[in-house]
């Protein structure tokens, strides 16, 4: 399980048919209670259309055997009076609910007014203790209670569902009741049914294309979120796969493929060739320092080696001096190698303030053919970085210098510029940068012993960088070549 959902491919196609369910769910939900809601809304206007034509009826004095809307063929109708009992119904009605009663059948008509002084008197005391309660009664029998005049029509209606059976046949409906005050028969209230089987029927055909349909949707839409993503990722799998060969083969000179599109795979095949690059150059750069390095170190220790076993042979024939310089000579080496291994692995300077117009006087003491001219100019750093930094841009001037070499500070802005000028033959336009490389020396005619290992320029360029500075090379006013170093200026606060 782990693996078949560990893809990106594999969550995205599930995560993408989730989403589409509950919003399928959720739709499909709201357009089955729509659907049912203006259906039965429907029925009930069809019903409130029947009950008002058979109020309007009544109120025309139309007798019960007159009604037309008691044939049935419109639904169920019912026709209550004030006490709640059923006066009148359509015609084969079995069985009725969801109204004020489950009579189907009306009680027998009362005797006509005048056939018999007595009843009539009864009646007419009947009708007048009825008075207080028809209120009560019109309230139990479902009607609005609105006080009518006689022949008004009530104009709320009130609805509901129920069922009835008519003819054998038994059906849901939804109800309408309305009220009327009569000119003869007092206030009735009438019940008329509209049939809810085409809400139930295109309910169900919903819900039935639903069950059918969302399943089937879903498929295509799992179907096709796994193809796109498949295709989409395709590039992935193969940068992968030629990423697992250059670190079995080692071979940093092979690039991952670069699709032909402008989305975020392809900038991250080129951002991942880019990177190889950088890690090639960065690798064939350690592989001459190392050999470069293991160049520099084999001549003085076979000098060194060459006096000691001439020594060890002949104690009289012993060069110290010589012996001395091999060793100073190595120990400066190891000093620079383990400063640009340093540099290499990323350490940090200190975080100190720096007075550049004091570090270049305190570097130049004692330096003959050297002239300074300094400004305040404070910045943050190494201190000792820093000076060493100056220390070889100045034995650099010295080597090439004809009589003068010129140290200056001054503040530029939001920078702090530090130049070392001497009045030699400068560097070629075309030799500028080169010269800030590992192990380069422009003369190569020019012994070891005089120019160094081609090291210190190459020191003072990292250094410059790992200060947040630049460190470049360029003409000096006098002919020679210029070095100039720039480092964010800190204010004084």
């Amino acid at each position: 399980m782990n693996r078949l959902f560990g893809s990106v491919r594999s969550r995205a196609t599930l995560g993408a048919t989730l989403v589409v369910a509950v919003a399928l769910v959720t739709a499909g939900f709201a357009v089955v209670l729509a659907l049912r809601s203006n259906l039965t809304a429907e029925a009930g206007t069809r019903a409130e259309r029947s009950a008002r034509a058979v109020a309007f009826d009544l109120a025309a004095r139309t007798a019960y055997e007159d009604l037309t809307g008691l044939d049935g063929d419109d639904g169920p109708v019912q026709i209550l009076d004030e006490d709640g009992g059923l006066v009148a119904a359509s015609e084969d009605l079995e069985r009725i609910s969801g109204t004020a009663t489950d009579e189907v059948k009306p009680r027998p008509a009362p005797p006509a007014p005048g056939d018999d002084d007595d009843d009539s008197d009864d009646s007419g005391d009947s009708d007048d203790s009825d008075d207080p309660d028809d209120s009560d009664r019109a309230e139990d029998s479902g009607g609005s209670g609105e006080d009518l005049a006689p022949g008004e029509i009530a104009g709320e209606t009130t609805f509901g569902n129920g069922s009835a059976t008519i003819d054998g046949d038994t059906e849901d409906y939804r109800f309408a009741a309305v009220d009327v005050q009569t000119h003869d028969r007092g206030r009735l209230t009438v019940y008329a049914g509209a049939p809810l089987a085409a809400e139930h029927s295109a309910v169900d055909t919903a819900q039935t294309a639903m069950l059918i349909g969302l399943p089937l949707l879903l498929g295509v839409v799992a179907g096709v979120t796994w193809m796109v993503t498949g295709r989409a990722l395709r590039p992935v799998e193969g940068i992968r796969r030629e990423m697992a060969a250059i670190t079995a083969s080692e071979d940093l000179a092979r690039r991952v493929p670069e699709p032909g599109t402008h989305d975020e795979i392809a900038r991250l095949a080129r951002t991942t060739n880019e990177t190889l690059t950088a890690l090639e150059a960065s690798v064939e750069r350690q592989r001459r320092f190392v050999a470069d390095a293991s160049h520099e170190l084999r001549s003085p220790i076979a000098s060194l080696r060459t006096q000691l076993e001439v020594a060890a042979a002949h104690p009289e024939l012993l060069d110290l001096d010589g012996a001395v310089e091999d060793t100073v000579r190595l120990q400066h080496l190891a000093a620079d190698l383990l400063l640009l291994a340093r540099l290499d692995a990323g350490e940090r300077p200190a975080d100190s303030l720096v007075d550049l117009a004091a570090l270049a006087r305190e570097e130049t003491a004692g330096r003959s053919g050297v002239v300074v001219r300094t400004e305040p100019a404070q910045v943050t750093g190494s201190r000792g970085q820093l000076g060493r930094l100056l220390t070889n841009l100045l034995d650099n001037a010295r080597r090439h210098a004809r009589e003068t070499v010129t140290v200056t500070v001054r503040r530029e802005g939001a920078w702090a510029v530090l130049g070392v000028a001497d009045d030699g033959e400068g560097v070629p336009e075309a030799d500028r940068e080169r010269i800030f490389e590992r192990f380069v020396r422009l003369d190569a005619a020019r012994s070891r012993d005089d120019g160094g290992a081609g090291l210190g320029l190459a020191i003072a360029r990292d250094v410059a960088v790992r200060h947040g500075g630049t460190l470049t090379a360029g003409a000096a006013p006098t002919g020679g070549a210029l070095f100039e170093l720039r480092l964010p200026l800190v204010e004084e606060g």
